[in-house]
């Protein structure tokens, strides 16, 4: 079985995570957990990190700690996987949709302003599998209308606009650090800012708020979202292979480009933007008109070659559980909805070999050609 994703694991990760277990640290109390923040923001340019749970605990932090409220309106994609809506929608907000661009994936940014109305407070922003999203109208738009910038930058580790980090965009950026990422460490995640007061107060949100004074006298609610020592040394150890880690991407990326564009059927990603390089953090594959099959049935015939791929994203404005609550009735992204409907991605993790690049690509070409 070739697996949709194989983490990799080549640097100091036992060593680490035998320091915790020696020493008995394994909450999140530990060192490692200070260290990963402080590593970790600054390898984003930020100077302060919050380690927590996972990614989309990071999100409902993010958006409580902006005081995102009953009634307010946030601006996200319709393209994406669901945590920023659910952390959007269980604060009581409204989830405002942009649809897609048909290059990069990402949000059209040309369509946010007409979506701005007095309710409007934020704008999330969710950067989709290998591209950053065009940023600097997005920062002008925040400014014109005093406007909030949340940063998903959950599959942007080590990815760049204009030269500029993700994750060094938002008031608050978010960074997940699930398996299938450049940086995993197992579940987990991390805010992080350049505001003290929103670091403090997301410190205090994924401790239950607890307070110095009266350790158990709670005057607000939070939740146990903390990464534990465990997790931050793994984190630490795959920190220091970011660089090798890019680098293995953009080969695979570079791979698969070279085997497979002379199928004419299907739609490779980008290579490059005028703002970014592609850093393929999945690679991802358009079936267009000439193709005869449907991506089910791709997927079916990949798995019975033991070959895991995975659709693209739903649409938030299809979701099931978005429809029974009232949200986006009669909405329609056309863009969106076309690369749930034709799109899906190849076997791309860290730990993929080039032989197994090469099945997956001879097996398409006998399905495809």
């Amino acid at each position: 079985m070739i697996p949709v994703n194989t983490p990799l694991f080549s640097g100091n990760e036992k060593k680490y995570l035998m320091e915790c277990i020696d020493t008995g640290r394994i909450s999140s109390e530990g060192p490692f957990v200070k260290k990963f923040e402080k590593d970790f923001s600054s390898y984003v340019n930020r100077r302060y990190g919050v380690a927590v749970a996972n990614g989309s605990a990071a999100l409902d932090i993010a958006v409580q700690a902006l005081n995102i409220s009953k009634g307010d309106e946030v601006i996200m994609p319709a393209f994406t996987i669901i945590s920023p809506a659910a952390s959007v929608v269980r604060q009581g907000a409204v989830p405002v949709l942009i649809d897609s661009c048909s290059d990069t994936w990402n949000m059209d940014v040309t369509q946010i302003e007409k979506k701005i109305t007095k309710k409007t407070v934020a704008i999330l922003v969710v950067h989709i599998y290998g591209f950053p999203v065009d940023m600097d109208p997005i920062l002008e738009i925040a400014q014109k209308y005093k406007l909030k910038i949340i940063e998903d930058a959950a599959e942007m580790h080590g990815q760049t606009y204009k030269g500029k980090m993700c994750g060094s965009f938002g008031h608050l950026s978010i960074f997940s650090f699930y398996p299938n990422k450049h940086i995993t460490t197992g579940e987990g995640g991390m805010l992080v800012t350049d505001d003290q007061s929103l670091a403090e107060r997301c410190h205090a949100l994924k401790n239950l708020c607890f307070i110095p004074e009266k350790r158990f006298v709670h005057h607000e609610l939070g939740w146990n979202y903390r990464m534990t020592n465990l997790q931050a040394a793994i984190g630490i150890a795959q920190l220091e292979k970011i660089e090798m880690h890019l680098a293995k991407k953009r080969s695979v990326g570079k791979l698969y480009h070279k085997l497979l564009q002379d199928i004419d059927c299907i739609d490779l990603p980008l290579i490059k933007t005028s703002f970014a390089e592609n850093i393929y953090w999945v690679f991802g594959i358009i079936l267009n008109k000439k193709c005869k099959f449907s991506v089910d049935q791709i997927i079916e015939i990949l798995a019975k070659n033991n070959i895991g791929t995975r659709p693209f994203f739903y649409p938030m404005h299809l979701q099931p559980v978005f429809k029974k609550m009232g949200f986006f009735k009669r909405e329609r992204y056309p863009v969106a909805e076309l690369l749930f409907k034709r799109g899906f991605y190849l076997p791309s993790g860290l730990g993929i070999k080039d032989e197994e690049i090469n099945i997956v690509s001879s097996v398409l070409h006998k399905v495809l050609q």
